[in-house]
């Protein structure tokens, strides 16, 4: 059984990786003072923890593997729910591919004599994970719970170097450098930061393996994001006492670029190794993720029942197989990166349908024990629906050929389940 420790650790591995080593340039180049700037990174870690707050009741109310899948059907029965695990399960094996090639990219960045080929190096992590979910629930927990603490201090290392070699000072922006704030800009900058707190929601895949979820739910997941919040607050403050917000806006990769004015050229190779450190912990976490969706699908008969099973470890090996082989699928035939550019609306539609699931269950089932309520509901609730449907609508709007791909692939989706309902029924009629 889990309890908090991993709980603590997969929402950490999943949430903490290479997005606050790019996203800083980002939002820099969008806002025209550091104070803005840190002010936007407060406010989104305010949502991301009123979010939390909010799926934690969720998560108590309805202790089952699956995350949101679980809750959409419960809410809104099979067809929703089917929609919500097909489009979730799709979204972590995209990320599997993609996090596997990055790491095979900084691979070859460490290694430049070996160069390695990326994909044989991107299948090998895969395959190396695949071995360790085998080696049971226990394995891969305690392997997630250090491979985290190792990346977290290696972050507040990054960090306290920065503040000893330089001191702490925020200089202000150069009038000339200094980008004129807009509404539009604003809002691609809290949407950025959103999408950089994603992976808060890692605990609640796993609520029925945890010893206590009452307790070690919204534990972890605020406690969590609590500390994300810390960390990513401290890797700006390191950011801005560094860089001037100009040179931080024109910086595709600022966690290098401030690496290199604490250590000179060796810079570059610091965030090279802080980057593989990153990764494991986070392709760990995916595929664990991945696997418990597939598996409460397949228990519930809407996919393949033979992905319910599980193995001498308690890992649920056949859905765990599967969703290895889609990752490997996308690395092979660069799918992925088609995968990837959708990913982000699927993940936004899915945390608005878990919004209203949690409004609908409150109105429908308020005598169902609820261990842990959201703050300050219905507000709370309220804001986080407002916002992921803004964000919906804001990526809907900037890429609509990525929107027109998601809803095929959405519709894909649901009339293989169609088929494979009549399928079923015809083998059951036949009989």
């Amino acid at each position: 059984m889990l309890g908090l420790g991993f709980g603590l650790a997969v929402i950490v591995g999943s949430t903490l990786g290479i997005g606050i080593l790019r996203t800083p340039g980002l939002i820099a180049g969008q806002l025209p003072t550091p104070s803005a700037v840190l002010l936007v990174w407060i406010v989104g870690g305010l949502y991301t923890l009123i979010g939390a707050a909010c799926f934690a009741e969720l998560g108590t109310m309805l202790p089952k593997e699956g995350g949101y899948y679980v809750y959409a059907r419960h809410a809104f029965g099979d067809a929703v729910g089917f929609a919500v695990g097909w489009t979730d399960w799709l979204s972590y094996c995209a990320v599997l591919g993609y996090v596997s090639i990055g790491f095979a990219d900084f691979v070859r960045v460490l290694l430049p004599a070996l160069s390695p080929p990326v994909t044989v190096v991107a299948v090998a992590i895969l395959v190396g994970l695949v071995a360790l979910q085998l080696a049971g629930v226990q394995v891969s927990s305690r392997f997630q719970q250090a491979a985290t603490a190792v990346k977290f201090f290696a972050f507040v290392l990054l960090v306290v170097a920065a503040f000893a070699l330089h001191g702490f000072s925020i200089p202000p922006p150069p009038v000339s450098t200094a980008p004129t704030a807009t509404a539009a800009g604003l809002v691609f900058a809290l949407q950025a930061v959103v999408i950089t707190y994603g992976g808060w929601q890692s605990a609640l895949y796993f609520s029925e393996e945890d010893r206590s979820p009452e307790a070690n739910i919204p534990r972890s997941m605020i406690g969590g994001v609590a500390a994300v919040i810390v960390v990513y607050l401290l890797v700006n403050l390191a950011l801005l006492s560094l860089l001037p917000l100009g040179d931080l806006a024109q910086s595709t990769l600022p966690a290098a670029d401030a690496a290199r004015i604490v250590a000179g050229p060796s810079g570059h190779l610091i965030i090279t190794v802080l980057s593989l450190i990153s990764l494991p912990p986070m392709l760990n976490a995916i595929i664990m993720i991945g696997t418990r969706i597939l598996f409460a699908m397949g228990r519930d008969g809407l996919v393949w029942r033979r992905t319910a099973s599980i193995g001498a470890g308690g890992t649920p090996t056949t859905a765990m197989l599967v969703t290895a082989a889609a990752g490997v699928a996308g690395i092979v035939s660069g799918t992925f990166q088609r995968l990837v550019a959708v990913t982000a609306f699927f993940l936004l539609v899915n945390y608005a349908i878990c919004c209203v699931a949690l409004m609908v269950l409150r109105r429908r089932e308020p005598q169902r024990p609820r261990p842990f309520r959201a703050w300050a509901y219905p507000w709370s609730a309220i804001v986080v629906l407002a916002g992921a449907v803004a964000m919906v609508i804001g990526t809907l709007v900037g890429d609509t050929v990525n929107g027109a791909w998601a809803v095929a692939l959405l519709a894909a989706g649901l009339i293989g389940r169609s088929l494979m309902a009549r399928v079923g029924a015809g083998a059951g009629t036949a009989q």
